[in-house]
């Protein structure tokens, strides 16, 4: 079991943790800033840009990726602002129309382009394709500290890893700054931050962790872990440091529980096959949140929050 487990389960488990961890930090601040819609944006926006960068390059490395989203992500907002303009309509109709239409030709792209040889198609990028992400050289765990074992390791955990610890790094160091300017903004503009730059790097922060997580576990886990585990820690504290803390272990819970339902969850009730794994740890994200809402004890529908809240 012991080697079956490192072989077939570790690494899809581990890259959903560091996708989930990477997505759900700067999600906290979204939330907080009411612009927790943002990733869904970022989500929808940056598939087009993905395939094109495909296209064009070939490859699915991470730089031509980055590059594809950042080009899709200057399309969108050229797009938005002609929509406002000329349609005369409200910014936020002009949104959704932007997202819809881009997310809708990244999946035409997709649909109609030869990307049989890499992990690139409609199914992946909607759901991911963590069940693949096998790691055929494992014998057992020895095989952690076995140098030639460890080359063999699915390249999408080595980018996810990265970037999850680039976002927590990223989290330390301007923790100060980001708690300041999402809290009050006059206050942090009174102390001469840069509240636009923080802004920005805040979006681009999580648009890195979106492309990341991307073609590993697809747009479902990355829209579901930009908002629940954070939704839902914000109902469990007061305390933003609290906050961050409830959020990745949310992140990590619904990860690792959604991927072992996903495989055994049909068995248990009598089915034969299981079910996708992304889809899973964003119903699992969305039952916690469900929950923290119910039984939280902020701001709750009933129990200690309910109480709170009346008094």
């Amino acid at each position: 079991m012991g080697a079956e487990f490192v072989q077939f389960s570790l690494t899809p488990i581990l890259i959903g943790v560091f996708a989930a961890i990477a997505c759900a930090l700067p999600g906290n601040f979204l939330v907080l800033r009411r612009q927790a819609l943002i990733g869904d944006a970022i989500s929808h926006v940056v598939l087009p840009g993905i395939v094109v960068a495909f296209l064009i390059t070939g490859t699915v490395a991470a730089i031509p990726m980055l590059l594809g989203a950042a080009g899709a992500a200057i399309v969108a907002v050229i797009m938005i602002e002609a929509i406002k303009r000329l349609g005369r309509i409200e910014p936020g109709a002009a949104m959704g129309v932007t997202f819809t239409t881009l997310f809708a030709a990244g999946v035409l792209l997709l649909d109609q382009s030869d990307t049989s040889n890499v992990h690139l198609d409609v199914e992946h990028a909607l759901m991911g394709n963590l069940e693949s992400l096998i790691w055929f050289r494992a014998e057992g765990w020895h095989s952690l500290f076995d140098p030639a074992a460890l080359a063999a390791l699915p390249d999408e955990l080595g980018r996810i890893f990265v970037v999850c610890l680039l976002v927590i790094a990223l989290t330390v160091i301007f923790w100060r700054p980001l708690k300041i300017s999402t809290f009050d903004e006059g206050f942090a503009q009174a102390l001469g931050l840069p509240v636009g730059a923080i802004g920005f790097g805040l979006v681009v922060t999580a648009a890195i962790a979106a492309v990341a997580a991307f073609d590993a576990v697809g747009s479902i886990i990355v829209i579901a872990m930009f908002i629940c585990p954070p939704a839902a820690a914000r109902l469990m504290t007061n305390s933003l440091e609290r906050q961050v803390f409830w959020s990745v272990a949310f992140a990590i819970f619904s990860a690792v529980l959604g991927y072992v339902f996903a495989g055994y969850g049909p068995l248990w009730f009598g089915g034969q096959n299981a079910v996708s794994a992304a889809g899973m740890i964003a119903a699992v994200s969305g039952i916690i949140l469900g929950l923290a809402c119910l039984y939280g004890p902020h701001r709750s529908r009933v129990g200690a929050g309910r109480q709170e809240s009346a008094a």
